[in-house]
């Protein structure tokens, strides 16, 4: 049977949860100095003046070997606990483990013919 009262707790946490970041910004925006002028809506770079404009077109080569790398790097944390429970769960897991891995050169080899992992 579902009983409503059961769940008193969690109600209560989650209102709370939910109220001590509406009220800290709410806090802030009433207590904070509002100063608009020209230093404030300028750029800041290391107290230097900066120098030409702030619209830089960057090559999407950048973007590609970061998202490769971000993709390779999260995919390794799905590894640790197989290997922490190896001894446990045997050979099976041994198998699944070597596709997975399988899987990920096959990724690499792809990324690599594309010219993903190419810096200049």
């Amino acid at each position: 049977m579902f009983l409503l009262h059961e769940y008193d707790i969690f109600w209560t946490f989650l209102i709370i949860a939910s109220l001590i970041p509406i009220l800290a910004f709410w806090i802030s925006g009433l207590l904070a100095p509002v100063s608009e002028g020209p230093e404030k809506l300028s750029s800041y770079e290391s107290g230097i003046e900066p120098m030409g404009g702030a619209w830089l077109q960057f090559r999407i080569r950048y973007y590609m070997f970061a998202l490769v790398f971000v993709v390779f790097d999260v995919e390794t944390v799905f590894l640790y606990p197989w290997a922490m429970s190896f001894d446990v769960l045997g050979v099976s897991v041994f198998i699944e483990a070597f596709i997975f891995v399988l899987i990920l050169v096959v990724g690499l080899v792809y990324a690599c013919r594309k010219g993903a992992l190419e810096w200049s």
